[in-house]
Parts: structure tokens; C-alpha cells; sequence
């Protein structure tokens, strides 16, 4: 009788899962299998790739952008990103007043007013004119007030007070100094003093008295958005496609390729404008967006002119990356008159007020 030996299944033959399973690639014991791995940690090693990849990327687009406006900087002296900012928070402060109270609109033009008093003095009297700034201001806010509370007459004469007074105040002042100063420089000095006072307050109570009319504020937001698309669309082309001097002894970075693009961006706006939200015909908002291109590309030249004449290349550097509040407003003074002048003749909604 044979005894157990222990190797009861000997001789039968393996699987071949018990062949792998028993020998491994070295000839050695079994490898023990290594666990599952948790799908928590899997989880967070894909999102750290993920986020590693996101900020690769980011920072990637950042030096892409930063390079850009480098070169835009070079090219025309601004910082693209900086002017882009403040002109997005200077445009909703003017577009949250008209849109929800028109009235609050009064104290932001009084303020403007007021700053672009003391800049364009400031600017004027760094070149050797002398402006007094006292009568200067307490003429100019007078003229914004009465262009919103006055009636239309009272406005126009408060307008010539405006410029007397401070041309008086100029010449009583320089009598009183007795300094030696010539004649032709007291002269020049008096008019530039006149000019202040058409130049700032006047045109910001035009539009004060055009907001006063029924749906004025309406025509406020339009003809600021028709100017700012024609300075828009002419940076965009002339920084693209700019190649011939609009102005070059005036202002040399202006193009007639900028231009080009001004016109289209005005007559766009303007159309879109006038079908919109001014409840006139397409026509009307072609005429508009003429009218408002015009106005605003001479205001543009006219300060580029008196900024060379004074020798400077801001009015100020208040706003950055934009360099003065008048460097902003240089074509939207002037499309005040325009603006007042077409909601008369084609405005459904006219009435002097």
C-alpha cells in the first residue's frame, strides 16, 4: 500500500494561467500584482496637468499680448491695454448717467469742464501765455449751468459775458502789473483767454442744452458713440494699413488710410444709431455719421495744431495711457454744434427747450 506523499496533483498538467502565474520573466517566485490605483489620485493628476497646461497657455497669450502692445506703444506712443481700461471706465460713467438719470449727467459735464479748464490754462501758460485761472472758472461754470437750467437766449448771452469778463479781468490785470509786457502779447493773451471759454465750457453746455430736450439724452449717447467709432475706426486703420500723411506738419501719425477708416465706422454707427435708437431713417443716420466725422476730424487737427504751437505732445498725462482729458475730447467738443443742429432738422422728437 503506497503512503501520501503530499504531491497529490503531481503530474498534472499547469494551466496556462498557473504556468504565468508560477514563473516569472526571471525565473524567479511570483511577482505579487501591484494594487489598482485610486481613481481620486488619478483624478487629481489629470487636474494638476490640466492647470499646468492652462497656465502655460495663459502666459503664452500674455507675452503674445504684452509684445503687441510694445509694439503698438512704439509705434504710437500709447499703452494699448492701459487706454483701452480707462476709456472702458470712463465711457461707463458717462453711459450710466444718460441711460438711467439724465440729470446726473449735469455734474459730470461741470466737472469735465472745470478739469479741462485748468488743463488747457495750465498748457497755455507753460508756453508763456497769461491766462488767469479764477475768472477763467467761475466764468466757465456759469456757462455749463446755463446751458442745462437757462433758456436758449440766456445762454447765448451768457456766452459773450463769459468771454468778456475774462478778456477784461485779463486786461485790468495786466494794467494793474505794469510789467513791460508788449502790446501785441497783452492782445494775444486776451483772445486766448476768449478762446478758453468757446473752446471748454461753451461747447460742453451745447451739449447740456441738447440733453435738455426731449430725448436729448439719446442724441448725448449718440453723437459721443458716432465720435468715438470715427476715432476708433481710424487708430484701427491707420495703424494697419497706414502709409500717406493726412496732416504730416500737423499731426504726422494721422493717415489718409485712417481716415478711410473713420468714414466707414462713422456711417455705420451712425446708421445704426439712427434706426436704433434715434427713430429716423437709415438716410438721416448717414448724414448724421458724415456730420459727426467731419466735426470731430477737425477738432481732432485743430488740438494737434494748438498742441504744436505750444510745443507739447499731451495736454496733460491725467488719463493713462490716453495723456489729457482735452487729448480725449478734442473730437467730441466739437461735435456738439453738429449734434444740436441736426436734432432740429431731422429729430422726430424736436422742440426748443
Amino acid at each position: 500500500m503506497n503512503e501520501p506523499t503530499g504531491d497529490a496533483d503531481e503530474g498534472q498538467p499547469l494551466t496556462r494561467r498557473e504556468a504565468r502565474e508560477a514563473v516569472t520573466p526571471d525565473g524567479d517566485a511570483p511577482a505579487q500584482r501591484e494594487p489598482a490605483p485610486d481613481p481620486a489620485t488619478i483624478m487629481r493628476e489629470q487636474l494638476r496637468q490640466a492647470r499646468g497646461e492652462f497656465e502655460t497657455h495663459v502666459n503664452q497669450a500674455r507675452e503674445h499680448l504684452d509684445q503687441a502692445n510694445e509694439r503698438i506703444k512704439a509705434r504710437t506712443g500709447r499703452d494699448l491695454i492701459l487706454a483701452i481700461l480707462v476709456g472702458l471706465a470712463f465711457g461707463a460713467v458717462l453711459l450710466g448717467s444718460l441711460l438711467f438719470i439724465k440729470e446726473l449727467f449735469v455734474p459730470i459735464a461741470l466737472a469735465i469742464a472745470v478739469l479741462g479748464i485748468f488743463e488747457l490754462t495750465r498748457a497755455l501758460r507753460g508756453a508763456g501765455r497769461r491766462i488767469d485761472i479764477v475768472p477763467q472758472v467761475a466764468a466757465g461754470v456759469l456757462l455749463v449751468v446755463a446751458g442745462y437750467f437757462a433758456p436758449a437766449w440766456l445762454s447765448w448771452v451768457t456766452l459773450l459775458f463769459a468771454v468778456a469778463f475774462v478778456i477784461v479781468w485779463r486786461l485790468v490785470a495786466q494794467m494793474a502789473a505794469r510789467d513791460g509786457r508788449t502790446y501785441g502779447d497783452v492782445l494775444t493773451d486776451a483772445v486766448v483767454g476768449g478762446f478758453v471759454q468757446i473752446y471748454v465750457p461753451f461747447l460742453t453746455s451745447v451739449a447740456l442744452l441738447l440733453l435738455r430736450q426731449e430725448g436729448g439724452q439719446w442724441w448725448v449717447l449718440g453723437f459721443i458713440a458716432v465720435a468715438v467709432a470715427s476715432d476708433t475706426g481710424a487708430y484701427a486703420a491707420g495703424l494697419a494699413f497706414g502709409k500717406h500723411p493726412m496732416a504730416p506738419r500737423i499731426s504726422p501719425k494721422k493717415t489718409w488710410e485712417g481716415f478711410a477708416g473713420a468714414v466707414v465706422a462713422a456711417i455705420i454707427a451712425g446708421v445704426l444709431l439712427a434706426i436704433f435708437m434715434l427713430e429716423m431713417p437709415w438716410w438721416a443716420g448717414v448724414i448724421f455719421g458724415i456730420a459727426i466725422l467731419l466735426s470731430a476730424t477737425l477738432g481732432d487737427l485743430g488740438e494737434s495744431m494748438i498742441k504744436r504751437d505750444i510745443g507739447i505732445k499731451d495736454m496733460s498725462s491725467w488719463l493713462p495711457g490716453h495723456g489729457g482729458l482735452l487729448d480725449r475730447l478734442d473730437s467730441i467738443l466739437p461735435s456738439t454744434i453738429p449734434a444740436l443742429s441736426l436734432y432740429f432738422l431731422l429729430s422726430p422728437w424736436a422742440t426748443l427747450t
